[in-house]
């Protein structure tokens, strides 16, 4: 990666991720990515993810090395600025108030808006409309569904980066956000992240257990084995392959062509001596 591009590149150098600060070494990180482009984080429990992911945000500090955005050294902008620069989405996003799931979202736009205005309203609009909310537009958060409650966070994040400012490249960090969702709303949600990466320039780095959602939306995947062990990262097609899940999850998988080309697995356990696997 290098001239403009590198310059916007969501860069995690040298970075090492530990559960605590005396923990054991999770997972060790060399990698540059790219805006424009959707990247799955995948791994077993336990291997870090979630760690690995709140670095990135800038929310927790890496037992070594730094992230940068391109050449800037996260720790280093301001918090304003960061915030209009880059969104993040926990595994588990808690609202202990009764907060409507409008006002929700419209928190998203906290770090871009000074006055109330009829472009700001639309903005928070057309983010709910995206994640299908808007009808829930005035339910108290705490009477929701989770899926619902998942979809009112994405729309909130979508809302915070939905326009470009000028300051560089824009980073949407997801950790699970598929979790709580039927299968649906799964591939809706995305295909919608994959498009705003390809429409937007948006970089979107997502968790995810479901490596056949990481097959059909990722751009690229960061794998993450854990124990330690360096991450690797590289297109979809090369990391996530047969060979790969025997070692990393200890599974058997087949591939399976779908009738729109794109490639998916079915899964089982690897198989034991005198124990028939049927697939």
């Amino acid at each position: 990666m290098s001239g403009p591009v590198a310059s916007q590149a969501l860069v995690c150098a040298g970075l090492q991720v530990r559960a605590s600060a005396h923990g054991p070494l999770l997972a060790t990180v060399q990698a540059a990515l790219a805006p424009g482009r959707l990247t799955a984080i995948v791994g077993p429990n336990g291997a870090g993810k979630s760690t690995l992911m709140a670095v990135m945000a800038g929310l927790r500090q890496p037992a070594a090395g730094r992230v940068c955005l391109g050449a800037e050294p996260l720790h280093r902008l301001p918090a304003a600025q960061l915030a209009r620069r880059m969104a993040f989405m926990a595994q588990e996003t808690q609202v202990a108030f009764a907060f409507s799931a409008q006002e929700v979202v419209e928190m998203g736009r906290y770090p871009h808006r000074q006055q109330p205005s009829h472009q700001e309203a639309q903005i928070v609009q057309s983010a709910m409309d995206s994640m299908g909310v808007a009808h829930l537009a005035r339910r108290e958060v705490t009477t929701l569904s989770g899926g619902e409650r998942a979809r009112v966070q994405l729309a909130r994040v979508l809302a915070q980066l939905w326009q470009p400012h000028g300051l560089g490249s824009q980073w949407l960090l997801l950790d699970e956000p598929t979790a709580a969702l039927d299968l649906q709303h799964q591939h809706q949600v995305m295909a919608l992240l994959r498009i705003r990466a390809q429409t937007q320039g948006l970089g979107v780095v997502v968790v995810l257990h479901d490596l056949n959602l990481a097959l059909r939306y990722a751009h690229e995947v960061l794998l993450v084995p854990g124990q330690g062990r360096a991450a690797e990262l590289g297109a979809v097609a090369d990391i996530l392959t047969p060979d790969c899940m025997a070692r990393v999850w200890g599974i058997h998988s087949e591939a399976v062509r779908m009738q729109d080309g794109a490639l998916q697995y079915l899964f089982a356990p690897a198989p034991r001596p005198g124990v028939e696997l049927c697939l």
